[in-house]
């Protein structure tokens, strides 16, 4: 993928986190796209669904998975707005997910804190697409809420 096609594919899910942010779900949104094609497209829903597992990434990784008729994500790519935390990135283990990209860094609760071994050893990362953009509508819904 070219950093043009990342940043188009990053747009598609900083517009699944706008959806969550009107739900007034924490707003972080996933895409998942497989040999070209869009596979599934998700938002946090842990609110509504009261669901703490709920994330935008299992949700993506789920309905990735049903589209494609296969439980593994080998030839897919995960967009998603921040940095998945450490349930999620077991969720992309077990997929064998081919490539993750994302958006903010999220230095609290983000995988990175515990290195890139919680993945799958051949899934690539690509980190700080759209971030800034990403960052915002984080800071727009905590803003929210204090």
């Amino acid at each position: 993928m070219t950093l043009d096609e990342d940043a188009y594919y990053m747009s598609l899910a900083l517009k699944q986190a706008e959806r969550a942010l009107e739900e007034e779900e924490i707003p972080v949104g996933a895409v998942v796209v497989c040999q070209g094609k869009i596979v599934a497209k998700a938002y946090n829903q842990t609110e509504m669904l009261t669901d703490v597992t709920a994330h935008a990434e299992m949700l993506a990784i789920t309905s990735a998975a049903q589209t494609i008729g296969a439980k593994y994500l080998k030839d897919c790519t995960l967009y998603v707005t921040l940095e998945p935390c450490l349930m999620c990135a077991g969720a992309i283990y077990w997929s064998q997910l081919g490539r993750l990209v994302f958006g903010a860094s999220e230095d609290k609760r983000g995988f990175l804190s515990q290195g890139k071994g919680v993945l799958h050893p051949k899934t690539e990362v690509t980190a700080g697409i759209l971030a800034e953009e990403s960052a915002l509508l984080l800071k727009e819904f905590f803003s929210m809420r204090r």
